[in-house]
This record gives C-alpha cells, structure tokens and sequence, in this order.
C-alpha cells in the first residue's frame, strides 16, 4: 500500500530530499508539503481524510511545527503523525509525546528508523480504521 504522506518542512532541499528518498525507499507518496506552520494547519484541517502520515519539522519559517502538532491532535485513527528535526532532545521528545506524536527522530542520524517506520505503517493498512483520536 501507498502511504500518503504530508511534509512541513522549510528547507526546501531537505523536504525534496526526503520526498526521494521516502518515495524509493518506502513506498511514500507525498500528498503535499507546506513551509509554514499556518499553512501546515490549513492543509491538514482542510483535507482531512487525504493523507495517512504526517512529517513535521519543529523550526519553520514562520511559526511552529508545535502549532501544527497541536492542530492535529483531533485525527483518524489510522492517521500517524511524526516529528524530523535536529533538536530532537529529551525534552522536545517528551513535548511531543504530550502533544500526541507517534514518534520522534533526528534529522542527522535517524533517517533510516523514520523510514522503516513509514514502511511498517504503510503495511499495517494506512487506510484502515476511520475513527476520530480524542
């Protein structure tokens, strides 16, 4: 299966990078990607039946990726959402986890667990249960 996936992402040679990289490697296909978190929130709220996993930076050119972590707490069931940054300290990981993120990894060194996580999310069936996260 296909995984849909959305990018917030600001750097626009990482975020095309990953989109490679994911596509070939985990059989991902990016949906859309956003720089900002204002328009991170307005495509994920907007679309909300349209992607399976979300990749959000933390540090955007405008705003927070906190902002658009936050935004998505109310999601699908089946719906994943994962942060990729390079301030992924303890303290940033367990604001994550408050705010209802499946995972957290680290730009520099963790690119390989975030895709066999895309891999084992896409064969679980992505499209599955259609029930809201509280």
């Amino acid at each position: 299966m296909t995984l849909r996936t959305y990018i917030v992402e600001d750097n626009a040679t990482i975020r095309e990078n990953l989109i490679s990289a994911l596509q070939e490697l985990a059989q991902v296909h990016t949906v859309g990607s956003a720089e900002t978190e204002d328009e991170g929130k307005a495509w994920l709220q907007a679309y909300p039946e349209q992607w399976d996993l979300a990749i959000v930076d933390l540090f955007l050119r405008q705003g927070s990726g906190l902002g658009v972590l936050a935004a998505c707490r109310d999601r699908l069931a089946n719906q994943k959402i994962v942060v990729l940054s390079n301030y992924a300290t303890p303290d940033v990981r367990m604001r994550c986890a408050q705010l209802g993120v499946d995972a957290v990894f680290d730009k520099s060194n963790e690119i390989e667990a975030l895709v066999d996580f895309c891999v084992a999310h896409g064969a679980t069936g992505a499209q599955g249960a259609r029930e809201r996260v509280a």
